[in-house]
């Protein structure tokens, strides 16, 4: 009986135990729960507190923006995310979607001015190295449009604003950001060229000029290319006022252009080299190549020479026996002489020696080319100008020179054709006879020694008279069949005179802007054309410009006329 209960009672106080042992697990899990629950609750309301506080910076930052670009665009608010489409065309007008059109003209940017927008490089998520850069980073440049045509979605950049904005090639279609900004309109720029050369151009600030007005803006850091006949030139913008950007629009603007920092043996074009009166420059020039040099003629050297007390040397001494080279002389504005277009060349074998006098009409002061051509093979040389004074004789000397060959008893020659004294004309026709020979070719009449005669030849279609030797280059050079751009086909000296009067292509300079262009065909108007302008400065010349004594706009190719009209002034 004891055994039963005791028994019994160990059952319940088992029981007793467990049941306060799970009643007791039972209250850990619930406060557990509540510990989680509150954890969430905790972590929700602070996630939530985080979004409102991102999304009051978002609104705040978006009102900051949009009241930023009210101040930039002047109350007109016009922000778009475009995919860029590369067109040809010149300046930095770009091409917007008819959508833009309708939006700008609702806000009234028309009645504001020229339209100058801002262009953003957008960097798209997938690329992970740049697209933390942030936006302060991204290349920006800035533009104009030339219409509203563009497909919707896209905006169309010209080469200018796309070599700005994307230095290096790509291969998708970038995405840009338009913003419609306002720019003053600019004071003054610092520009620097990126090669060496572009201050030799003749008047270069005027083909700045032309070149800028196909141009609505400038931007510090962008890249400038300038075109000047077959010649590009590109230029750093290093510093604008009054602000970083600026428009160009019916302004005027002080540009200061400073050296470029690029080597001139560097260049990827043409350079001139100076040349020093006196002064010899060692040099070589590869077979179909060419080398430049230039020289000045000042007033001074200029005084010296119209009278005819000196004339200009060009020398050119070959340093090697297997190459030849030959010589083209320009005056400027044509920078660099061709073997088409030259105004003074030499064809010699062996050494070349030019010489300039003021008997040719061509020769004044300015700024000459030489071109040194490699005919054959490498060709190493001394290159040198000089002022040779002409030594004239005393005027008695030549009073007795004429009076003792009129006073002297002379018989002329029958072999050789000159005059020899009576006394000894038997003697020296015997010795003529048997050492000299006269040239037989019509309107030559050389003589030469019977040992020489075999090295004398004529040309057989120009009937000039060579060694024998010269002839091959001068067949080579003045009788072999050129072709022009344009399509005619000439020989040397006839395409000399074809490219610098007569082929439209040939490259003139404006008498209006300044810019060597095409000529063209002749002008439209007759009146143009009996002024003697071409078709492009037909075109320049109709621009307006004010007169400086009344203040009227008038055309530029109307100026000298309303200049002797209304002010009579000759």
């Amino acid at each position: 009986m004891d055994f039963e209960l005791r028994r019994a009672r160990e059952k319940l106080e088992r029981e007793q135990k467990e049941r306060k042992e799970r009643a007791k697990l039972k209250i850990e899990r619930e406060k557990k729960a509540k510990q989680e629950a509150l954890r969430q609750r905790e972590a929700l309301e602070a996630a939530q507190r985080a979004r409102r506080l991102d999304a009051a910076e978002a609104e705040a930052k978006a009102n900051q923006q949009m009241e930023e670009d009210r101040l930039v665009g002047r109350g007109v608010i016009f922000s778009r995310m475009l995919e860029a489409m590369p067109y040809q065309g010149n300046g930095d007008k770009i091409k917007l979607p008819p959508s833009c059109f309708s939006e700008l003209s609702e806000q009234g940017a028309f009645d504001k001015g020229p339209l100058h927008f801002s262009l953003s490089v957008i960097v798209k998520d997938d690329l992970s190295e740049t697209m933390n850069s942030g936006s302060q980073n991204r290349r920006t440049t800035h533009a104009g449009v030339l219409e509203f045509t563009a497909d919707e979605g896209s905006v169309g950049v010209p080469p200018h604003v796309w070599s700005n904005l994307f230095p290096a090639e790509t291969s998708m279609l970038p995405m840009v950001e338009v913003r419609y900004v306002w720019l003053p309109k600019g004071t003054f720029a610092k520009l620097q060229p990126d090669e060496y050369g572009f201050s030799d151009i003749p008047n270069h600030k005027a083909v700045l000029e032309t070149s800028l007005r196909q141009h609505a803006t400038l931007s510090e850091g962008d890249m400038l290319r300038v075109n000047h006949g077959a010649l590009t030139y590109n230029l750093h913008v290093l510093e604008l006022k009054p602000s970083s950007s600026v428009s160009v629009l019916e302004t005027d603007i002080e540009v200061d252009i400073i050296g470029s920092d690029s080597n001139p043996e560097k260049a990827n074009h043409q350079v001139l080299r100076p040349l020093t009166f006196g002064k010899s420059e060692s040099g070589a020039v590869e077979e179909g190549n060419y080398m430049y040099y230039k020289f000045v003629i000042d007033d001074g050297t200029w005084n010296r020479i119209s009278p005819g007390d000196a004339k200009i040397e060009i020398r050119i001494e070959p340093q090697t026996q297997d190459g030849d080279c030959d010589i083209y002389v320009s005056k400027h504005p044509l920078l660099f002489p061709t073997q088409h277009q030259h105004g003074w060349s030499s064809h010699d074998v062996g050494s070349k020696v030019l010489i300039l006098s003021s008997k040719d009409l061509s020769l004044g002061p300015g700024t000459y080319s030489i071109g040194i051509y490699g005919f054959k093979g490498k060709t190493k040389y001394q290159a040198s100008v000089n002022i040779q004074d002409n030594l004239k004789p005393k005027v008695g000397q030549q009073a007795v020179s004429s009076s003792s060959t009129i006073d002297a008893d002379t018989v002329e020659c029958s072999n050789c054709k000159h005059y020899i004294p009576s006394r000894t004309i038997a003697l020296h026709e015997a010795y003529c006879r048997r050492h000299n020979i006269v040239c037989q070719h019509a309107g030559c009449g050389v003589v030469l020694r019977i040992e020489e005669a075999e090295n004398h030849v004529h040309c057989k279609k120009c009937g000039n008279a060579f060694q024998q030797g010269e002839i091959e280059k001068h067949m080579k050079v003045f009788h072999e069949p050129l072709q022009c751009p344009c399509g005619i086909v000439l020989e040397k000296e006839q395409m000399v005179q074809h490219q610098s009067s007569e082929c439209a292509l040939r490259l003139v300079i404006c008498r209006f802007c300044g810019d060597m262009v095409q000529a063209g065909t002749s002008a439209a108007d007759i009146r143009d054309r009996l002024r003697g302008l071409s078709e492009h400065e037909s075109l320049c010349g109709s621009r307006t410009a004010p007169c400086d004594s009344c203040g009227r706009s008038v055309m530029l190719k109307d100026m000298d006329i309303h200049h002797v009209a209304v002010h009579q002034k000759s």
